[in-house]
């Protein structure tokens, strides 16, 4: 399925582009479906926010009830304290009645600024100035409530609800309420679907009040991550924490008195309308996901319609390069018009190609066969021509015209010895320098060197591919040089006479041609000077440089000329 987009340079692939601009298609739409899904996910979230706060409210509603009637009756009490403030015993009667027939409380009280409780409902007079906080409740009087589990009055657990008594705007101490813990947990508990792991609640200063379980057990499952006393004066709130077990834990915090009590639900992160915060990752995760299916959709419809029979296209024409070879078989069933197209256009236009080379071949093996037959019949030409100048030779009266005759037919066998090996070669654009000197050489050795000579002739010749133009001037050269060595070679007494012909490349672009002869003792006599000039204008034809030399008994001649790697230009005259 990934044939096509993990091949290669994957970014300027088909698939990639056609993906990369279906994104840039689908990012509005998908920028739309994350705001709608988040602004769907936060109405969730406040929704679940709501829930669990009404749930928590249902849920204190023995606490509520229990501490704001508590704070009620405290209020009440203080304008009858007030009345009692001076005389003790009457104020000691007053609040027994009331806790009596009440029935609510353990313990109702006066505190005064001195600390010493003397006005209350219990017999006993306890001095409370000794206490933590006690000076700090004197100097900020306010609502209060706090927990005592083992109250020096009542002897057992309780919440203490404390009301400042003002006299004008002097402060007179508190009025105090101690409600047990016991009576608040033996309310009867308002019926709910889901009930949370706890409730607890806690004053200003972060302190536990009450608990479902016990307070201890309850301080375990208080956030690590947030204090209890920030909560204090806040909006209600749900927020998420682990407890001090680093378990995952949502709280629900409500005012039962506002900045005195508040009732706090602790509930398990598993509850469904519970689970808060978790909506937003899920309102971007499905808009991804989304996203992603249809680029995997949108890729595999595209590898399957497009780019699987491109590529198979494109192997089919890299066959047809490689080795002129048709599709055995289209394409098949299935695919796209416009593919199915692109093949027989494809086809067509190979076939066409076939026909043109074949047509191509056949009119270069004609024009081949054609040179070929011109060679052929040049060389046939000029061995004619030698041939009628061998009847002159040998008509000639003179044997200094039979001289001149000889030397003009070796140059005409020369030339012929040239259009010979051009229509021999395959390659008539090209002759083997090698080749053709030898073949010239072994001419002129045949005709110019007696049987009886004793010549050691020693020859040398490598493989170099001249051009046409190139191979007539040296093989004028080769032929005037040798006939030159035949003339004038010698040896010194006692010794035979030699001969070195050598053809050799001397560069990448460069060749040598060098012919030695060994000479006689004596001074050699002297020539027309005519072959000298030959050689010096076959020399510049080829763009070389002759040196000839005499070195002991050795004459040598020695052409060094450029080989041109490329062809050189044709003209159409």
């Amino acid at each position: 399925m990934t044939a096509g987009f993990l091949d290669g340079n994957v970014f300027r692939g088909l698939a990639f582009r056609i993906l990369l601009f279906l994104s840039l298609a689908l990012l509005p739409l998908g920028l739309i479906a994350v705001i709608q899904t988040r602004e769907i996910a936060r109405q969730s979230d406040i929704n679940s926010e709501l829930s669990l706060l009404a749930v928590t409210e249902h849920a204190s509603n023995a606490e509520r009830a229990a501490i704001q009637e508590g704070f009620g009756v405290a209020k009440a009490l203080t304008s009858i304290v007030r009345l009692y403030i001076d005389d003790r015993e009457e104020c000691h009667e007053f609040l027994k009645e009331y806790q009596v027939s009440s029935n609510l409380y353990s313990l109702v009280g006066f505190l005064p600024v001195t600390g010493k409780m003397e006005c209350s409902s219990s017999d006993k007079t306890f001095d409370f100035s000794d206490y933590p906080n006690f000076d700090e409740m004197m100097e900020n009087p306010r609502r209060r409530a706090t927990a005592s589990r083992d109250a020096p009055l009542s002897s057992q657990s309780v919440v203490a609800l404390s009301q400042p008594l003002f006299d004008g705007e002097q402060f007179l101490g508190y009025v105090v309420l101690s409600i047990p813990t016991l009576a608040i947990s033996q309310t009867p508990a308002t019926e709910i679907e889901r009930a949370p792991e706890n409730v607890v609640t806690f004053n200003t200063h972060g302190f536990l009040l009450t608990a479902d379980d016990s307070v201890e057990a309850a301080a375990q499952e208080l956030p690590v991550n947030r204090k209890l006393s920030l909560l204090v004066g806040s909006d209600p709130t749900v927020f998420a924490d682990v407890n001090a077990n680093g378990e995952d834990r949502i709280y629900a915090v409500v005012p039962i008195v506002p900045g005195v009590v508040y009732a706090m639900s602790i509930w398990s992160d598993v509850v469904p309308f519970a689970q808060i915060a978790r909506t937003s990752s899920l309102s971007v995760f499905l808009p991804v996901l989304m996203w992603i299916a249809s680029l995997v959709v949108a890729f595999w419809a595209l590898n399957r319609l497009a780019i699987t029979h491109i590529k198979k296209l494109g192997r089919q024409m890299r066959h047809f390069a490689f080795n002129r070879r048709l599709p055995r078989a289209g394409m098949g069933m299935g695919v796209p018009r416009e593919i199915v197209d692109m093949e027989q256009a494809f086809v067509g236009m190979a076939e066409s190609i076939i026909r043109d080379e074949a047509s191509l071949e056949d009119n270069l093996r004609q024009k081949n066969i054609l040179l070929k037959e011109v060679h052929h019949r040049v060389k046939n030409n000029l061995q004619l021509i030698s041939s009628i100048m061998n009847m002159q030779i040998r008509q000639a009266r003179t044997e200094d015209a039979r001289a001149v005759l000889k030397r003009l037919q070796d140059r005409i066998l020369s030339l012929a010895t040239v259009h010979k090996s051009l229509y021999q070669n395959d390659d008539l654009q090209r002759v083997d320098g090698g080749a053709l000197v030898r073949d010239i050489v072994k001419q002129q050795l045949s005709v110019g060197l007696s049987a009886g000579s004793g010549m050691k002739i020693t020859q040398t010749y490598e493989a170099i591919s001249l051009d046409p133009d190139d191979a007539a001037p040296l093989s004028l050269t080769v032929s005037e040089a040798v006939t030159n060595a035949l003339k004038y070679f010698g040896a010194q007494e006692g010794e035979r006479p030699c001969l070195d012909i050598s053809l050799k490349y001397d560069g990448p672009d460069s060749a040598t041609l060098t012919i030695a002869n060994t000479v006689g003792p004596g001074t050699p006599e002297e020539g027309s000077g005519l072959g000298a000039q030959l050689i010096n204008a076959f020399a510049r034809q080829l763009n070389g440089q002759i040196e000839v030399s005499q070195c002991g008994v050795w004459h040598r001649v020695v052409l060094r000329f450029p080989i041109p790697q490329q062809p050189k230009q044709v003209y159409d005259y």
